[in-house]
């Protein structure tokens, strides 16, 4: 992972899946690892992942899943904008079955938590995935990052239409993005040399 100070005492850490993957299985219950995923896979914020119930869970015509998120960020003063979150089939599978394991009606939250508990939960998943891999970097993971990794991967490992990310991922303009798009993770820079024979 790399990690970049910022003012204060924060940091922004680059994960890559691996590092996803650890997080994963450093979580405690079915629920943190839901909180991991709806961070990583789906690009959610803190505030959103409580926001998420049954109801918000759609099929297209092609088969894929969609969450719709109904109140995001609000950059613009305006209350935030509701979108429509691409849900990878692996989570969808994850949240139906965490619905009927625990009977969550359809119009109830799959996390029943605040932006306060989401955040404290991926804390101590990272804590305890810095003591299970012996990388304390692990430490300053916040739920951010999970976030930062979902619009890497798109943007950077997999190079998607930037205007397809900022759709499902609630960002409004390039230039909130644009962090995103001037840092490569260590496969995409491996990648490149190995291209070009050195």
């Amino acid at each position: 992972m790399r990690i970049e100070a910022t003012d204060g005492n924060e940091h922004k850490v680059w994960l890559t899946d691996s590092e996803i993957e650890d997080l994963r299985r450093a979580t405690n219950s079915q629920r943190d690892d839901l909180i991991i995923q709806l961070g990583a896979f789906v690009g959610l914020r803190a505030f959103e992942i409580p926001q998420v119930r049954p109801v918000d869970v759609k099929a297209t015509d092609s088969g894929q899943y969609r969450l719709r998120v109904r109140a995001g960020k609000d950059t613009s003063g305006n209350g935030g904008k509701p979108r429509d979150a691409y849900l990878p089939d692996s989570v969808e599978r994850d949240l139906q079955r965490y619905q009927n394991e625990h009977s969550i009606a359809p119009n109830d939250p799959f996390i029943d938590l605040k932006q306060p508990g989401v955040r404290a939960v991926v804390r101590r998943t990272a804590a305890r995935a810095a003591d299970a891999t012996g990388d304390a970097d692990f430490e300053k993971v916040s739920t951010h990052d999970l976030r930062r990794r979902f619009a890497q991967r798109l943007l950077v490992d997999e190079q998607m239409n930037p205007r397809v990310v900022m759709a499902v991922g609630g960002w409004d303009s390039f230039a909130a993005i644009e962090p995103y798009l001037n840092a490569p993770s260590e496969d995409v820079i491996d990648d490149a040399f190995e291209n070009i024979g050195l």
